[in-house]
């Protein structure tokens, strides 16, 4: 099984999420990096749906 771009992109993300949950206080900077996070992650569920599409596309599949 070979890791792709998006698996290791959501492996970062989700230890940087657990690296911003462990601290005390949340600050500027806290929230900011959430912010991103969520929105990476909304990009990257995008992706997938579009490499899904292709992958369809490219079979002769239509949804």
């Amino acid at each position: 099984m070979t890791i792709t771009y998006r698996q290791a992109l959501y492996a970062a993300l989700t230890v940087s999420a657990l690296l911003i949950a462990g601290c005390q206080k949340e600050g500027p900077a806290e929230r900011a990096g959430k912010e991103v996070d969520h929105a990476v992650d909304k990009v990257g569920q995008q992706i997938e749906k579009a490499g899904d599409s292709l992958q369809d596309a490219s079979k002769g599949n239509k949804k």
